[in-house]
């Protein structure tokens, strides 16, 4: 089936970026079955195991992490030292699942940098495209604080998505409790190519100005999602539409993380929010279903 422009999915499009000051990073590369399984049986540890194959939501942002990397290297090389990124929101919208097997290209664009007392915020666009046709199947948009960074120049537009869709009435809310150990969060590392130290070594995280070892924000929300999806979606990933979330503090290893969700009165959209003992770790979190099954 030939994907329809994201502009036809249930959730808006993100904006147009306006010039950037570096050529748009391109990546390809093939999915196959097991790093798709891989990835998911990471994210749903603690679950039930799902069918092999079936591409988590979040594995569009696992293949556009590295291009995205990439263009922050860029961004700051003309920084003294390192520059710590700290992931702000994200963004993602989709009209199916990653497919094993497929060639994947993904492109990404810098929609604006501005500059704030900590460092310079930025604003990414990826795009995932497959061989169904010319139009991309995944967005993302993902917001960034480089600290101390202040090489980049102020462009463009940093004002973000559209926002999640607007729930129609309140259903039941459910919460469900989980608590991430290191083994998870190692275990979600290695599936998720993410192997930055803060993750991995406690030494590391303390230099990082982190008490412990602290879990991938995109780890809680992966998470997040497949509570919804087997509360709310039958199980089946291909129904998501659209998900997103700005991230508030660190999720520690060995604390309870309450995963609140908030389905509308269709479970067409559940609102989300995950908590520790510390705190509130992602707010403003949404998923956004569709009403049938995976695309033929």
């Amino acid at each position: 089936m030939t994907s329809a422009p994201l502009s036809a999915a249930p959730s808006a499009p993100l904006s147009d970026p306006l010039a950037t000051p570096l050529p748009a990073p391109v990546r390809t590369l093939t999915v196959g079955e097991a790093e798709i399984t891989a990835y998911r049986s990471a994210a749903r540890r603690g679950l039930a195991a799902a069918p092999p194959g079936q591409a988590s939501p979040v594995h569009a942002f696992v293949l556009a992490h590295t291009v995205a990397e990439q263009t922050v290297t860029a961004l700051t090389r003309g920084e003294a030292g390192p520059v710590p990124v700290v992931h702000l929101g994200q963004d993602i919208r989709t009209l199916r699942p990653v497919r094993p097997g497929e060639q994947i290209t993904v492109r990404l664009d810098v929609l604006g940098v501005r500059r704030e007392p900590r460092g310079a915020r930025v604003a990414l666009r990826s795009r995932l495209f497959g061989q169904d046709g010319p139009e991309p199947f995944a967005e993302l948009l993902t917001s960034a604080l480089l600290v101390g960074a202040t090489a980049p120049e102020p462009f463009g537009d940093i004002t973000g998505a559209a926002g999640a869709p607007t729930p129609l009435g309140a259903g039941e809310p459910q919460t469900a409790t989980h608590e991430l150990s290191a083994d998870w969060i190692r275990a979600y590392a290695t599936a998720s190519g993410d192997l930055n130290p803060i993750h991995l070594d406690a030494a590391a995280a303390r230099e990082g100005g982190f008490e412990t070892v602290i879990a991938h924000g995109m780890s809680v929300v992966a998470l997040a999602v497949e509570e919804a999806v087997d509360r709310f979606a039958g199980g089946d990933p291909a129904r998501v539409r659209g998900l997103g979330c700005r991230f508030s503090a660190p999720v520690a290893p060995g604390v309870p993380l309450d995963i609140v969700l908030q389905p509308d009165a269709r479970a067409h959209v559940v609102r989300f929010t995950c908590k520790t003992p510390a705190g509130t770790a992602a707010k403003g979190g949404w998923i956004e279903f569709a009403e049938e099954g995976p695309d033929a």
